[in-house]
């Protein structure tokens, strides 16, 4: 769904989508497992000089590998959004550093007429995904020397502690 400014102009808009999986497309290992349902509402503000408010609700599940044992797993994700885009052509280009508040921070930017619904809503979901992704938190991972989950079975490796900061001087040899 394409929010124009053109249609913005006149009144807002609403929308209630539902996005089934594979019409998204997203980071490496992150995949849709249920449709994306989002409702709510996108407004051109007055006196912004285009600035299009879009704010609603959002209710997703989300699949990725665990950073931990590499198993599927699952991350639900029922939040509201309330988020901010200027025309690209009022963003300052290279300009100098300045510094910026808070509230600037959050503002993202749009080229040409207008924001497409899904990439905001992509946008959206891989933000509010966790940066470590784990199946749950007491996951043990999978073992360094033979590759066993070990939240499956325990196997009879055994971890030799090494401190790697000494590992230089085994190279020494007297004189």
């Amino acid at each position: 769904m394409f929010l124009s400014v053109s249609e913005l102009e006149i009144k807002k808009l609403r929308f209630d989508v539902a996005i089934p999986p594979g019409e998204i497309e997203y980071l490496d290992n992150i995949r849709q497992a249920a449709p994306v349902e989002a409702q709510g509402e996108a407004e051109l503000l007055g006196n912004t000089l285009g600035e299009i408010r879009v704010r609603g609700h959002l209710k997703t599940v989300m699949q990725a590998d665990c950073d931990r044992c590499l198993e599927p797993s699952q991350f639900p994700i029922d939040a509201g959004f309330d988020l901010y885009y200027r025309p690209a052509k009022i963003a300052p280009s290279h300009a100098p550093e300045v510094e910026i508040d808070g509230g600037e921070a959050e503002i993202a930017f749009y080229d040409g007429g207008g924001l497409q619904l899904e990439e905001i809503l992509r946008e959206f979901i891989v933000l509010s995904l966790p940066m470590q992704k784990v199946c749950r938190e007491d996951c043990r991972g999978i073992c360094p020397a033979c590759g066993q989950n070990r939240n499956a079975a325990l196997c009879a490796c055994t971890q030799k502690q090494v401190d790697d900061r000494w590992a230089a001087l085994k190279n020494l040899h007297p004189n």
